[in-house]
This record gives C-alpha cells, sequence and structure tokens, in this order.
C-alpha cells in the first residue's frame, strides 16, 4: 500500500500551490457542481457488481466525483442532481457551517454562580449550574470543574444545586421514536446542560471462583439501585446483552434476571438512561459527593437568578476536537448540540466577538431547532448562492427522513472547504479509510489505494447508505467524492460505495 500524505493546508504544495492561489484570489468563489463541464458515463465495473449483488439498481445510486482544483473536471456523475436523504454524512454540512461561522477555536462554557457566600468551605446559598451546549461535557470534566469549587472553598452547599437548562430551548422528545430503540445512546436528545451523554456504563466483570459477573456502573446515579452481580453461564458469548435479560422499567432500578456468559470475559454496555429528564439531577449529586463535596438540600433543574455571582467558569474542548467526534464517530446528539449552538446566532450576521482579528459569531439567544434552520440556510445563500441547492435541514446529524442534500451540492461544500482558511481542521475532523472511525472497515485490503489515502464521513440508516469527503489518487490529483445509495436494500450495497472509493483512488495520470 502506498500512502499519499495530507499536507496543510490541505493539498500537496507543489501542483495545488496555484489551485489555492486562485481560489483565495476569487473570494472562494468556486464554481457549482450544476456549472461545471462533465459528462455522465457509465457506472465504473466494480461498483455496477456490487450493486446487482445487492439487487439495488443503478437508478437508485447518486454520486458525484469531481476534481477540487478550480477548474473542476469531473471524473464520474451520475444522477448528481438528485435530492437524496444523506443519513449521517449531513453532518458534514453542521459541521463545516460551524468552522465557517465560530471558527476551529470556539468553545462553550459551563458556568458555576451563586446568590449566597462561600466561606469556610461552606456556601451559604444555592449553587447554580448554567449550561451553555457543550457538547462533550462527561464525567471528567465535570470532575474537573467539581474539584476547582472546591478549591474555591465551596465544599457544602448550604442550599440547592439548581440545574440552569434555559439556553436551549426543546420540546419533550421521545428516545425512542426515532426507531424504538430508547436504550441506545445514539439517540439521545440534546440538551444545554448535557451530562455525559444521558447514558450509564455498565461493565461486566467475571468472577469464576464464585459464579457470578460483578457488574460496575458509572457515572453514581443518586437514588439508582443496580445489581451487583449477576450469575455466570458457561453458554458461548453470542447475545450476550439478552442473555442477562437486564430490566430497565423502573428509573431507580436496573436489574438483570438472566445470566452472564462467563467466555465473553470483560465486556462494557454503554446505555441510555432509562428516564433521561432526571438524568442530569441524578449525575450531578452523585459526582458531586463522589468528589467529596456535601449538600444539604436538593438537586433540581430551574433558572439562574439575575444577579447570581459567577464562582467557575467550564470550557469546553475547542470546536476543532468536538467535529472529530462528530465526523469520525458519527455522534448524533454532539452534532446536534453544534446545530443548536448556531441557532444562538442572531440572523443576519450575529454578534462578533472581539479580540483575535477575526471575524467570529458568538451566541446571543436561546437555541431552537428552528432557530438553527434559519441560520444555517442564511448561511449557504450567502456562502454559495442561489447557484447550489440548498440542503433541507431537521435536527442537522442525518438521524431524520425529512433530511436532503443533493451530491452537486454536497461536492461543492467540499470544494469551497477544501481552500478554506481553516480548512485543514474540517478535512481532520474525517475518517480515513482502512485507519480510523467509521471508515476503518473501509479499504482493508492490502492492495487498497484508497486505504490511508482516503478522508471520509459515512453516513448509514435503514434504507440509506452515504459517503462523502476526499480521495487522493494515485495521479496525483485530489477529488471530492460523494455518493449515496437510498433503496430498501441500501445497507448491503455499502459495497458500491466501497467500489467508488477505490475506482476514485486508483485514477492513473
Amino acid at each position: 500500500m502506498v500512502t499519499r500524505t495530507l499536507h496543510s493546508p490541505v493539498f500537496p504544495p507543489a501542483r495545488w500551490l496555484r489551485g489555492l492561489a486562485l481560489g483565495l484570489l476569487a473570494g472562494l468563489g468556486l464554481p457549482a457542481c450544476a456549472q461545471m463541464p462533465g459528462r455522465s458515463a457509465p457506472l465504473p465495473p466494480a461498483v455496477m457488481e456490487a450493486l446487482n449483488r445487492a439487487q439495488v439498481p443503478a437508478s437508485a445510486l447518486s454520486a458525484l466525483v469531481v476534481s477540487v482544483e478550480p477548474d473542476a473536471h469531473e471524473r464520474l456523475r451520475h444522477r448528481a442532481s438528485a435530492s437524496v436523504n444523506p443519513a449521517s454524512v449531513m453532518k458534514l454540512v453542521t459541521t463545516y457551517a460551524a468552522i465557517d461561522m465560530l471558527g476551529a477555536d470556539f468553545t462553550w462554557n459551563t458556568r458555576f454562580y451563586t446568590d449566597g457566600v462561600a466561606e469556610n468551605g461552606m456556601l451559604r446559598g444555592n449553587l447554580y449550574v448554567r449550561g451553555g451546549g457543550d457538547p462533550k461535557l462527561v464525567l471528567e470534566r465535570i470532575q474537573e470543574a467539581f474539584l476547582a469549587l472546591q478549591a474555591k472553598g465551596v465544599h457544602v452547599i448550604l442550599g440547592d444545586m439548581v440545574l440552569d437548562h434555559s439556553a436551549f430551548e426543546l420540546p419533550e422528545s421521545d428516545p425512542g421514536a426515532f426507531d424504538g430503540e430508547a436504550l441506545r445512546p445514539y439517540n439521545a436528545s440534546p440538551d444545554a446542560l448535557l451530562v455525559n451523554f444521558k447514558s450509564v456504563i455498565l461493565t461486566f466483570q467475571p468472577d469464576v471462583a464464585n459464579g457470578v459477573a460483578r457488574v460496575l456502573s458509572e457515572p453514581p446515579l443518586s437514588g439508582l439501585a443496580i445489581d451487583a452481580t449477576v450469575p455466570l453461564s458457561r453458554t458461548s458469548c453470542g447475545d450476550w446483552r439478552n442473555a442477562v435479560q437486564a430490566r430497565f422499567d423502573d428509573a431507580n432500578t436496573i436489574r438483570f434476571e438472566g445470566r452472564y456468559p462467563q467466555n465473553c470475559g470483560e465486556l462494557k454496555w454503554p446505555v441510555a438512561y432509562q428516564n433521561p429528564a432526571s438524568y442530569a439531577v441524578r449525575a450531578m449529586e452523585g459526582l458531586w459527593r463522589a468528589s467529596g463535596g456535601a449538600i444539604t438540600g436538593q438537586v433540581r433543574s430551574g433558572l439562574t437568578p439575575p444577579g447570581a455571582q459567577l464562582l467557575h467558569e467550564a470550557q469546553s474542548l475547542p470546536l476543532s476536537q468536538i467535529i472529530v467526534d462528530v465526523n469520525q464517530w458519527s455522534n448524533n446528539v454532539m452534532a446536534q448540540q453544534v446545530f443548536l449552538t448556531l441557532g444562538q446566532l442572531a440572523p443576519p450576521a450575529g454578534v462578533i466577538a472581539a479580540g483575535s482579528g477575526a471575524e467570529r459569531l458568538v451566541p446571543v439567544r436561546a437555541a431552537r431547532f428552528e432557530r438553527s434552520r434559519e441560520v444555517v440556510e442564511a448561511w449557504w445563500k450567502r456562502t454559495f448562492g442561489a447557484r447550489m441547492a440548498a440542503p433541507v435541514l431537521d435536527n442537522g446529524s442525518g438521524l431524520s427522513r425529512s433530511e436532503r442534500i443533493t451530491p452537486e451540492a454536497l461536492a461543492g461544500l467540499l470544494r469551497h472547504a477544501a481552500y478554506h482558511p481553516q480548512g485543514v481542521q474540517f478535512v481532520q475532523s474525517l475518517s480515513i479509510a482502512g485507519v480510523n472511525g467509521t471508515a476503518a472497515r473501509l479499504a482493508r485490503g492490502e492492495q487498497s489505494a484508497a486505504r490511508g489515502n482516503a478522508w471520509v464521513k459515512t453516513g448509514t440508516l435503514r434504507d440509506v447508505t452515504g459517503i462523502a469527503g476526499y480521495v487522493n489518487a494515485v495521479n496525483g490529483a485530489r477529488y471530492a467524492v460523494v455518493g449515496f445509495i437510498n433503496h430498501p436494500n441500501a445497507p448491503a450495497a455499502r459495497p458500491a460505495l466501497d467500489a467508488l472509493l477505490e475506482w476514485t483512488a486508483a485514477q492513473p495520470d
């Protein structure tokens, strides 16, 4: 396998320097795919063979392979103007809009306020925790914030801990509404104070001598009792989750009525907590006490009162790191957190943050999905004008039956991103075929031309499979590659998109 290195600021320097300069001098006014010279050509044989094996007609495939250079030389066009469901590939629209509007170094803040006074290790008053939409407020970072508060003299709260979710204005939602899988963490709903993705990690550790598997859990959830052990069995590992017969019907308990196969060894099971509305309250109390803190009142949801004093501010990871989880690992709720943050920007231009010399927008209003759609649609029109069809947006994550985009539009976005001043951060958030993320399973053969040379986002729903990104071909060219299959047999036709990547990477001189 020969790997062609991805050079900063996106392209290998020699042959791409002229194109980069032309793109920047043109104000990033790259031509849209709909205006590109091109031709309809027969699909590559390997693509057709994969479609035939999956019993999927060629009419279910929409694809475009086009050079990222300003001349936009097309290698393949097939139903590229069709509006299709992109599944998780829609995350590229959300993350690129965020990079462009917010900047790669944008951060979220979780703020801790009080209406009382801290003295002698005690906070005489309430502690208010105001969420700012941090997409990755996980256990370690919450514990770090609690230790910082204790270092400032807050060990005992003589009042309540009040959790403020008001930065997002979202209706109640059923986590199982999309596909009936309410306990799958990918269905977690967004939240201004999104604590640990509203999930519990169960760890099963076989203790053969005592005939049980010991069950550990994190985070510590106040008021939740979890069976400490489950009997072992000698059956094959197989579908071990069903074998333990877990019961999640009571918000205060997690029970196991089956057996754990000892041949499985130690395994972890991430589960979305069965009562997500109470998760933050339970987790924040459990983590506060586990960190050595005490509280005389209750932990509850509420609003931060005007005039409350700021005690501590916990800053998130920068956007450039957040979108790695979003794109490489297709994290749905993190994508929705980013999408909702864009909805906090006041249209049409938001408020400009001072200090860095770069024009960055800062949130100024409560987030709603309809506001996010409004902001991203306006951004699309400013960025691409009328020359590319705007996507149909829902929640910005692709976990939707209504979102739509054309391969032309997505290829245009990829070409635009390739010349963006912060394009490197966007490209590096993508999975590398055969190497990492959701694309690690692609290009596995030793002779694969795409392995290590394709940076892509994948997407899958029940009747959708898709892929989009960049490929460095053996001819020295770089291509934007977009392919979608919308069909009941779409998952079985995934090899057709793998073949499209390989065909692109193997383009001769």
